[in-house]
């Protein structure tokens, strides 16, 4: 079972500071093996223990959070998108350049959080959202342009997952229709959260 992030896994400004930058180059590294493009303009980004708590260290970097009662604030929010066993969890980012884009899209794109699917060899994982982000939705006439949703997995389709032809990530939504096949490292790499065998990097 992934573990929580407690306020000891998060360090001080000034010791963040000191490791900042090979800090953020790794997760930048880690970050292109769980970003995946759908389509014309959507990516997931699939989350673990180094993306939630970098954004974290970044967040209270930015907004000179420095009490342990605002850092846990933050913490009880982006905890919440860690994967368990069994699970991948992912930042969902409907990427739209201008206005008139997003008034024409985000009404069309309601409902787009329960449409994707992992395809494992024609076998698909549905799409949840994330509890709290869903009941915080109120308006059902327009979508946000960032969703959180998760993915659970049977023993068996973990398995499928590792050893399938094929592994898709994919949108059936009336509006939205888009598959990608996940590259052998990335499949690797989320392998790594089903079997909750990935390693934090190391920090401080």
């Amino acid at each position: 079972m992934t573990e929580a992030l407690t306020l000891t896994d998060v360090l001080d400004l000034r010791a963040y500071e000191r490791v900042r930058e090979e800090y953020r180059a790794a997760v930048i590294a880690r970050k292109r093996l769980r970003r995946v493009a759908l389509g014309p303009f959507m990516t997931l980004v699939f989350e673990c223990v180094d993306t939630v708590r970098f954004q974290i260290q970044e967040m209270a970097r930015v907004e000179k959070i420095l009490s342990d009662e605002a850092i846990q604030v933050e913490l009880d929010i982006y905890n919440r998108l860690l994967p368990q066993v069994g699970e991948l969890s992912a930042t969902l980012f409907i990427e739209l350049t201008s206005e008139a884009l997003l008034r024409e899209w985000l009404p069309k794109l309601v409902g787009i959080e329960r449409a994707l699917g992992i395809d494992v060899d024609g076998d698909v994982v549905p799409s949840v959202p994330e509890a709290d982000h869903a009941a915080a939705l109120v308006r059902d006439t327009v979508t946000p342009a960032v969703h959180y949703v998760r993915f659970a997995f049977t023993e068996a389709q973990v398995e499928a997952f590792a050893y399938a032809d094929q592994v898709a990530l994919v949108a059936r939504h009336p509006e939205y229709e888009a598959r990608t096949v996940l590259p052998d490292d990335v499949r690797e790499e989320l392998l790594g959260d089903l079997r909750d065998t990935t390693k934090p990097l190391p920090i401080g």
